[in-house]
């Protein structure tokens, strides 16, 4: 089923449970799904969805820690907040230091889970957004001629126009130009942004090899 909003996915091998924690999460207005194992959620998981989990530790077959590696291991990002009967300190921090939002136990106070699960999902909307702007600046980087991809990394480096004309074996009115274009199609108003500009390029998880032509 499509959803237009964020998903709560509830994975908990308690049915009890699972429908204790969508009423909840229904009432309080999220949209709830459940699954009754991890190998479940991986099976019929949610795509590119926006949302978070919430998710036990002990269930039969692949734990919650087992499913969070699982997740990382593929590169889905979904932010996980556990909520476990069975919470121990070397979990929790396990857990925690695999990016979970939150680390809650049984029976938890429903300001607490509400807590955990907006959190998450601020997470969540925080990194799509952050990736919608990679995607935007990996366009316009594309747009880019060879020539001015020089132009743009020898101006991040913080090279003058003189002595960018040099290296490139050009004139400084030319290399000018070519600043002006790259400027204009990076969306960019100063030397600073471009700099800028260049680190998140560098940091994208799409290799830049035109960087360093």
């Amino acid at each position: 089923m499509a959803h237009s909003g964020p998903v709560v996915h509830v994975i908990d091998d308690d049915a009890s449970i699972r429908q204790a924690l969508t009423r909840l999460l229904g009432a309080a207005g999220f949209d709830v799904r459940q699954y009754e194992s991890a190998g479940e959620f991986l099976l019929t998981g949610p795509g590119e969805t926006p949302g978070c989990l919430l998710l036990d530790i002990r269930m039969p077959g692949p734990s919650g820690i087992d499913l969070q590696r699982a997740l990382l291991q593929r590169g889905d990002s979904l932010p996980v907040v556990f909520l476990t009967g069975f919470g121990d300190i070397p979990s929790s921090v396990l857990a925690i230091k695999r990016g979970a939002v939150d680390f809650l136990t049984k029976p938890v106070e429903r300001e607490a889970l509400l807590g955990a699960v907006n959190a998450a999902l601020e997470v969540d909307a925080a990194r799509r957004e952050c990736n919608r702007g990679r995607i935007d600046l990996e366009h316009d980087f594309a747009t880019l001629t060879a020539r001015e991809r020089q132009v743009f990394r020898l101006v991040s480096e913080g090279r003058l126009n003189k002595q960018i004309a040099s290296s490139l074996n050009t004139c400084e009115r030319t290399v000018k130009a070519h600043r002006a274009h790259v400027m204009e199609k990076l969306h960019a108003r100063s030397v600073a942004e471009l700099v800028h500009i260049a680190v998140k390029l560098e940091t994208s998880p799409t290799p830049k090899s035109a960087m360093v032509a």
